[in-house]
């Protein structure tokens, strides 16, 4: 893939899971990707703030990405040297149309007002690095970073 963020710790372990973009599959993304992480020995708060930032981006993608249909969510974690955990979340939805403005705190696209507008706020509070990559018509990917202590 293009413009993927390129990072210089070594990878030391990494997997990849492909789910359809159903709600029942946010708890399962979130397990999997925390149970990965588990054998890096995080703390209970950062293995709790890795499990909201993957809920809130892949609820993203069921949410907005897709809108009113199935499509395929693709999570990529990678678990490198010094601690570090990147987690990709990628989708081919919709895509969105300014991120600039999208990652403004309270913005959303929801026209019945049910969703807070909170999301990449949340993932970019939970990790030390949040960077968002999207293209009309061709989808969105999220890439999340964070340093566990040692």
């Amino acid at each position: 893939m293009k413009n993927r963020v390129e990072f210089t710790a070594a990878v030391e372990n990494e997997m990849r899971l492909l789910l359809p973009s159903l709600s029942v599959n946010e708890g399962m993304a979130r397990a999997a990707v925390a149970a990965f992480c588990a054998q890096l020995n995080p703390t209970a708060l950062e293995l709790a703030d890795i499990k909201c930032a993957v809920s809130e981006a892949v609820t993203n993608c069921i949410v907005h990405a897709y809108r009113e249909s199935i499509g395929e969510i693709s999570i990529g974690v990678k678990l490198c040297e010094g601690r570090l955990i990147q987690i990709e979340i990628q989708d081919k939805g919709c895509g969105i149309a300014d991120v600039k403005k999208a990652r403004e705190p309270l913005f959303t696209t929801d026209a019945e007002g049910e969703r807070s507008g909170m999301g990449f706020t949340v993932m970019e509070n939970f990790c030390d690095e949040m960077r968002v990559q999207s293209r009309l018509g061709r989808g969105t990917t999220v890439i999340l970073r964070k340093r566990l202590h040692k």
